[in-house]
C-alpha cells in the first residue's frame, strides 16, 4: 500500500478507483467498500484509492467537545495496518483544516477527484456525505459523472445478523464489553497496538502496561479479556485487564503466558476474543482470586 501525505505528491496512479472516508474500525461495511474498489479496479485497469483525514474532523471542528467525547475504534497506526491487510492500493492522507473544512462538495470533486486525481470510478457508501456542512451525496455524485469525466457507484447498506453495521454500534458494544459481538461487526479482532513495558507482579503472575498511542482510543468495558497478543513471530495467549485507572492511565494492563519478555519493549499487536470476567482491580481479593480463575479459562479456550 502507498501512502501519500496530501495530493501534491500523489502520481503514478494508473485509473483512480475512488471512495473517500475516516474509515474508523476497518469495519465488515467497510470491507465490502474496499472490496468493490478492488473489483472494479480490475474491471477498469485500475488502482484502488482511499482518502482520509487528520486529524479526525470532530477535533478541528468541535475541539471543546472532541478531546472528552470523541473515541476512536483504531489509532492511525491500527488502521494503516488494517488497511494493508485489506488490500488497498494507495491511500491519500489528507490534513483536516478549518479552511478545508470549507471546500463544498462540488470543489471537493473538481478540484480533488478530478483535477488532482483524474478520478475513473468514485464509489460512495451507503448514506456517504461529504463536503463543507456534509451537503454532499450520491446523487450530487451521480449528476457530475459526465462533467468530470468519472462512474460512480453507491454500494447498498451491509447488515451483519439483522443489524446495520455502523462504528456507533461497535463502540457501543466494545465500551460495553460486547467484544465477540464487536469483533462480528467489525470482521476482525478488536485491537491494541502498543509496547509493552514496565513489568509488575500481582497475584503471583506477572503484567506489563500498555500506554495508548493515541488519546483518543477507545478502551473496552472494565474486565478481563482473552487475549492473543503477536509480535513479529512471537505469539502468544494472555489476559488483558481493564480497571478503572486504566482510561484514565491510557493504558491496558497485560499477562502473557508464554515467552512474555519477548514482547517488552516490541511493538505488540493485542487481540481481543473475549470477556472473562467483569468489573476488577488489581489489589482487592476477589479481584485477585478472579484473575487466577481466568488464567485457568482463557488457558483451555481454543484460540
Amino acid at each position: 500500500m502507498k501512502i501519500f501525505r496530501g495530493f501534491d505528491n500523489v502520481q503514478g496512479i494508473r485509473n483512480p478507483v475512488v471512495t473517500t472516508g475516516s474509515f474508523d474500525g476497518v469495519h465488515v461495511g467497510h470491507k465490502t467498500i474496499l472490496n468493490r474498489l478492488r473489483m472494479l479496479a480490475d474491471k477498469y485497469g485500475g488502482e484502488s484509492v482511499l482518502i482520509t483525514f487528520d486529524p479526525h474532523p470532530r477535533k478541528v471542528l468541535y475541539p471543546e467537545t472532541a478531546g472528552r467525547d470523541l473515541k476512536l475504534i483504531n489509532s492511525s497506526e491500527e488502521k494503516l495496518h488494517l488497511l494493508r491487510k485489506a488490500g488497498l492500493d494507495n491511500l491519500i492522507i489528507v490534513e483536516f483544516t478549518r479552511e478545508f473544512s470549507r471546500t463544498t462538495s462540488e470543489e471537493f470533486v473538481r478540484d480533488y477527484l478530478h483535477g488532482k486525481l483524474n478520478a475513473r470510478v468514485v464509489v460512495a457508501g451507503f448514506n456517504h456525505h461529504f463536503g463543507f456542512n456534509q451537503e454532499g451525496d450520491y446523487r450530487q455524485l451521480w449528476g457530475w459523472r459526465e462533467k468530470y469525466g468519472f462512474e460512480a457507484e453507491e454500494i447498498p447498506e451491509q447488515e451483519v445478523q439483522h443489524e446495520t453495521v455502523s462504528s456507533t454500534k461497535i463502540r457501543k458494544a466494545i465500551r460495553e464489553g460486547y467484544i465477540q459481538r464487536a469483533n462480528a461487526y467489525l470482521d476482525h479482532y478488536y485491537m491494541i497496538m502498543g509496547t509493552p513495558s514496565q513489568p509488575f507482579t500481582s497475584a503471583g503472575m506477572t503484567f506489563m502496561k500498555i500506554p495508548m498511542i493515541e488519546e483518543c482510543k477507545l478502551l473496552p468495558a472494565t474486565g478481563i479479556y482473552a487475549v492473543s497478543a503477536i509480535s513479529g513471530d512471537h505469539s502468544s495467549k494472555g489476559m488483558a485487564v481493564i480497571c478503572g485507572s486504566c482510561e484514565k492511565n491510557e493504558q491496558v494492563i497485560v499477562s502473557l503466558f508464554d515467552n512474555e519478555k519477548l514482547f517488552r519493549d516490541q511493538n505488540t499487536i493485542l487481540m481481543f476474543h473475549k470477556m472473562i470476567h467483569g468489573t476488577v482491580s488489581l489489589h482487592d481479593e476477589k479481584s485477585i482470586a478472579r484473575l487466577t480463575e481466568a488464567k485457568e479459562e482463557i488457558s483451555e479456550l481454543i484460540y
